[in-house]
């Protein structure tokens, strides 16, 4: 295959290199889309164009004809994190305070080679293939949403993406059916007491003391409230209140996030934290305000695409490289948007390497990848265009 050819390896190595140097927050991807877009228009046969401010669509028509051709997409992000970079690479961020630490960067680069190869091949492809360059994925509700209003997977068959993992070695692939991450509810509580004197408690009503009750109590939705076989995460990651150590406050403010893996244990879990917060703080005498941001939806890769994916995956990987994953994973993902137009795959490809010692997590501030691996997110991508629009 040409894509296997050293240059197109150094060009999407280039490419990533430059992305990271040069990162951009969600919704803000100026020069990102712009450096994408501008990419896109060298390379023949695509109809590139800005569906929203800073993502990026290119459409490849195929001139083969077929019965019954078929319309495939492919997305990558593009956004960066509110995260200062402490890796020592060379081409490390330019932007201090904002990082491409959950490699979209890569996703980009991977997704650019195969948009390079696949548009020289346009008399080989029945029907169509759409790139697609998403902006904001890390800001809720995601930057997906957007592009699903302005339409650019209507009359898709089929979506694919793929995932970076810092747990997963260069050279394999992890793929998984059905549900591939969670849905992403974030919740602030505000308990509503009443001030006073430390010294005369009996004349208060202590938001701290009740705040803690209903932090107790939230866990009890995890243990007791819903079945284990469909168990979500439930975290309380912030409890302020006052900041004078002989003043009993006003007000308690507590924050978390809920992790679910389906719409019952989601609605079910976000029932129960009202009730409980509702219960307590009425038993106290005190008010409660509970607001709810509600997130990304969960990924549920289709069966058939999921199918797809893996055989395009044996193909390129080599059966024994591709692992299957059994477990969900509890971060969100707003590939789920285009999921609710169009049946998915979204993927893990490996890009860890001992040599390196790139062993960080995901969102990490030394978060590293092994570059050699980026050619088979390529090969990926052209693969399944292969099996599906080049038959």
């Amino acid at each position: 295959m040409a894509i296997k050819q050293e240059s197109i390896k150094e060009e999407i190595i280039s490419w990533r290199r430059h992305i990271h140097e040069n990162p951009e927050l969600g919704f803000e991807e100026v020069e990102t889309s712009n450096f994408i877009y501008e990419l896109l228009e060298t390379f023949p046969n695509l109809e590139v164009s800005r569906p929203t401010k800073t993502s990026v669509l290119a459409v490849l028509k195929g001139k083969k004809v077929t019965e019954s051709p078929l319309s495939i997409a492919f997305r990558a992000d593009i956004d960066a994190l509110p995260i200062v970079e402490e890796t020592d690479v060379p081409f490390k961020s330019k932007n201090v305070g904002v990082m491409h630490a959950c490699g979209h960067d890569t996703h980009t680069a991977m997704l650019l080679g195969a948009a390079k190869e696949l548009s020289t091949r346009i008399e080989e492809i029945s029907g169509e293939i759409r790139f697609i360059f998403q902006h904001a994925e890390e800001v809720s509700p995601g930057g997906a949403l957007g592009l699903v209003e302005q339409r650019v997977v209507d009359g898709v068959d089929h979506i694919f993406a793929l995932h970076v993992d810092p747990y997963l070695k260069s050279g394999t692939i992890g793929m998984k059916d059905d549900v591939w991450c969670a849905a992403i509810d974030d919740f602030e509580i505000t308990i509503i007491g009443k001030g006073g004197h430390a010294a005369m408690p009996e004349k208060t009503i202590d938001p701290i003391v009740i705040g803690a009750e209903v932090v107790t109590n939230l866990q009890q939705i995890v243990a007791r409230k819903i079945s284990a076989l469909q168990v979500p995460v439930l975290s309380v990651v912030v409890f302020q209140s006052g900041n004078v150590l002989n003043v009993i406050p006003e007000t308690a403010y507590i924050g978390g996030t809920l992790r679910s893996l389906d719409h019952l244990s989601r609605n079910e879990a976000k029932k129960y934290v009202n009730q409980i917060v509702k219960g307590i703080t009425e038993a106290h005498g005190a008010s409660y305000k509970i607001n709810w941001m509600d997130g990304y939806d969960p990924v549920i890769n289709d069966k058939e695409t999921v199918a797809i994916s893996r055989n395009a995956a044996i193909e390129v990987f080599g059966k024994e490289y591709v692992i299957h994953q059994d477990k969900p994973m509890f971060g969100g993902e707003d590939f789920s948007a285009y999921l609710q137009k169009a049946p998915g795959s979204m993927q893990f490809i490996g890009i860890y390497n001992e040599k390196l010692g790139n062993d960080f997590p995901l969102h990490h501030p030394k978060f590293m990848v092994d570059e050699d691996a980026l050619q088979y997110g390529t090969e990926y991508f052209v693969k399944i265009a292969e099996n599906i629009c080049m038959k």
